[in-house]
C-alpha cells in the first residue's frame, strides 16, 4: 500500500502523538487538525475547531502546507480521516459541554469527509461505551470476555457521547456505503507511563473499572494503520486492547476474585485479556508488539 494522505484530528494528544508518529513511519502524510500543534516532527498542523462544521469542511478541502501551493490544480485532498479529537473523559469540563464537543465534533468530521468523497473514516470510541468504567458504584460486565457484542449502556456523559458517536458513524455508513470503523480504545499507555504498572500490581482493584485492560499507544498506531489498509467492512466497531491484562494475577484468578457470578462464554488463556481483542486480530491482522512485561522489545 502506498502512503495515504490522512486528515487526523486530535494528533497533539497522548494517543494521537504516538499514532501519527507510527503512521509517518509507514509512509503516510499527516495533517494534524487540533487546538494546538503536534510535537511530532514531519506532521503538518492546522488549528481548527471540530465543533464548527464550516471549519471542518474548509480544513478538509484545503492544502496541508505551503509547499503544496506549487500544485497547479489546487489542493490534493485526503484519502482517509482519523478522528481522535475529543474531551477525553468526564470531570475536565461540564458534562453538557463535553457531550456537545464530542458528539457535534464527530458529526461534523464525518459529514465533511463524506461530502468531499472520502471513503475511509476511523473514529476513536472507548471502552467506556460499555458502561463499566465511569459507572456509579461497581458494575460488572454481563459476561466475559468483554467483546463487541456486549450491550453498551453507560450512565455517564462521556460513555454516552461515544455511543452517540458510534450511532452517528453507523448512520453515515449506511447512507453512503463508506467504510467507517469505530475503535473502542482501552486505557492508553504511553511508553513513559509503564512505571505506573507497579502501582497496578500493588493495587489491582484500581484496574477493575477498565476490566484490567490497557492499550500500548504504539500498538494503537499499528491498529490504525491496519484499519487504513483494510477496506470493504462498512461500519464496524473494534475493541482495541493488548493481548493480556494489566495485572500479574492470571486470568482465572481475576475471574474468581472479581467476577464470581459473571458468565464466562469460552475457555480463556492463562493471561488472556478480559477485554477481548480477538476481532482486531482476526479482521485487521493485529499482532501485539509491545507488552507491559516487555514495553521496549528488541
Amino acid at each position: 500500500m502506498t502512503g495515504k494522505r490522512i486528515f487526523f484530528t486530535g494528533g497533539a494528544g497522548k494517543a494521537g502523538r504516538h499514532v501519527t508518529a507510527w503512521l509517518l513511519k509507514q509512509g503516510h502524510h499527516i495533517l494534524n487538525v487540533d487546538r494546538v500543534a503536534s510535537p511530532v516532527a514531519g506532521v503538518d498542523n492546522l488549528i481548527a475547531d471540530i465543533t464548527d462544521a464550516g471549519q471542518m469542511y474548509d480544513a478538509m478541502s484545503g492544502h496541508s502546507n505551503l509547499s503544496e501551493l506549487a500544485r497547479a490544480d489546487g489542493p490534493a485532498g485526503f484519502d482517509a480521516v482519523v478522528h481522535f479529537a475529543a474531551v477525553p473523559r468526564i470531570l475536565i469540563t461540564t458534562d453538557a459541554e463535553m457531550f456537545r464537543i464530542n458528539t457535534l465534533g464527530t458529526y461534523n468530521v464525518i459529514d465533511a469527509a463524506l461530502k468531499l468523497g472520502i471513503r475511509k473514516v476511523i473514529i476513536a470510541s472507548s471502552e467506556t461505551a460499555y458502561g463499566i468504567c465511569f459507572a456509579n458504584g461497581r458494575v460488572a460486565p454481563q459476561y466475559l470476555p468483554l467483546d463487541e457484542d456486549h450491550d453498551t449502556d453507560p450512565m455517564d456523559a462521556y460513555g454516552l457521547s461515544k455511543v452517540v458517536g458510534e450511532a452517528t458513524a453507523r448512520s453515515f455508513a449506511r447512507r453512503s456505503g463508506a467504510d467507517i470503523y469505530a475503535l473502542r480504545l482501552a486505557y492508553v499507555v504511553a511508553p513513559d507511563e509503564y512505571p505506573t504498572f507497579t502501582s497496578f500490581r500493588d493495587d489491582p482493584d484500581s484496574r477493575y473499572r477498565s476490566t484490567f485492560s490497557y492499550l500500548d499507544a504504539r500498538d494503537l498506531g499499528q491498529i490504525v494503520h491496519r484499519a487504513l489498509k483494510t477496506d470493504g467492512l462498512g461500519f464496524q466497531v473494534f475493541n482495541c486492547g493488548n493481548d493480556d491484562n494489566s495485572s500479574d494475577i492470571p486470568t482465572d484468578g481475576l475471574l474468581r476474585r472479581y467476577y464470581p457470578g459473571v458468565p464466562v462464554t469460552r475457555p480463556m488463556g492463562e493471561n488472556e485479556a478480559l477485554y477481548s481483542n480477538r476481532k482486531i486480530r482476526e479482521q485487521l491482522g493485529f499482532r501485539e508488539q509491545y507488552n507491559w512485561r516487555n514495553p521496549a522489545p528488541d
